[in-house]
């Protein structure tokens, strides 16, 4: 089961909705499948995709089916309200028959070979998890899932997980609290990768709970970019080379990275610019990187390969990118 950190291809693409289904309050499952009926892009588990609901609405959503389906894909979706439009527009406009724009998949969440799993999910943040169990469950590790969310009625895919039976504990906070997390967590195991999805709330508590795990026990995968420490009065110029383009320029220290970088004509993708996605990654040539995303972990941000160009800097005076 062990996987690289990115995807075999990324394609984009219209695709149709087939089918959209309430599965709790607020929630909703979108399959999607291609006009055409050809087979999609392989994808693992821990995956996810881009929406392009418009030209400046694009939001991302982890796939929740089955990696050996090639005619369909799917995607859950918690209606929040704080949206900023994008569950809305899923909500309200996404129905059978109507076509959106999807690019991926790419995984930055894959599923590491594991004897032994222990699953934790706050709310939506289920949905990467659900390919993972299954996966694992083939595999033959042994897995458990602590699942919280705030009433029975707002947690979906709860009929799915059912057949797994005591491997899967809910706890819905108007009836149990908060999940128990240091009865999952209290104590380390060597043979134990911890994988969790959820809000910030719960990110750090795990995280917080696994600092005596051993190192790269534990796997996150955030909705939204982690608090940044950064101040304005702490930002400074540097230089930037784009090695294959020939480029040198200066990335002020009131602009992004990626900014200067489309804005002296070389071609980026971008679509969070927020350090969540992973759409913006680059490879680093040369230069010490500040890293400010949300998904390279701590062993990856210390071997200086690459960066997100939406939020990361240079702590060096000169950075190089191949670009």
């Amino acid at each position: 089961m062990t996987q690289t950190r990115t995807t075999v291809r990324e394609h984009e693409g219209e695709l149709v909705v087939e089918a959209v289904d309430l599965l709790a309050e607020d929630v909703v499952a979108v399959t999607l499948a291609d006009p055409a009926g050809e087979p999609l892009p392989p994808w693992t588990p821990g995956a996810h995709v881009d929406l392009i609901l418009t030209p400046d609405l694009v939001r991302q959503y982890s796939l929740c089916s089955s990696p050996s389906d090639s005619r369909t894909i799917r995607i859950g979706v918690l209606k929040a309200p704080d949206s900023r439009g994008g569950s809305v527009f899923v909500h309200e406009r996404l129905t059978p028959g109507t076509t959106v724009r999807v690019r991926g998949p790419r995984n930055h969440f894959p599923l590491v070979s594991a004897p032994r799993y222990q699953f934790v999910a706050g709310g939506i943040g289920i949905t990467p998890l659900l390919p993972m169990m299954a996966e694992a469950t083939a595999a033959g590790a042994e897995w458990a899932l602590l699942y919280g969310g705030r009433s029975r009625a707002s947690m979906a895919f709860v009929d799915e997980l059912a057949p797994y039976g005591d491997r899967v504990t809910l706890a819905p906070q108007d009836e149990v609290g908060l999940p128990d997390l240091d009865a999952v967590l209290g104590e380390p195991r060597e043979d134990t990768l911890v994988y969790c999805c959820g809000p910030e709330g719960l990110l750090s508590a795990v995280e917080d709970r696994c600092t005596r795990w051993p190192a790269g026990a534990l796997h996150l995968e955030r909705f939204a970019a982690r608090p940044s420490e950064v101040t304005a009065g702490d930002e400074r110029p540097f230089e930037l080379v784009l090695a294959r383009s020939g480029l040198t320029l200066t990335v002020p220290a009131d602009r992004s990275v990626f900014d200067v970088v489309q804005d002296a004509g070389v071609s980026v993708l971008g679509s969070c610019h927020e350090g969540i996605c992973g759409t913006c990654e680059q490879l680093v040539l040369d230069g010490d990187v500040d890293h400010r995303d949300s998904i390279l972990s701590e062993d990856e941000r210390a071997a200086n390969e690459s960066m997100m160009i939406c939020v990361s800097r240079a702590r060096s005076e000169r950075l190089t990118l191949d670009l």
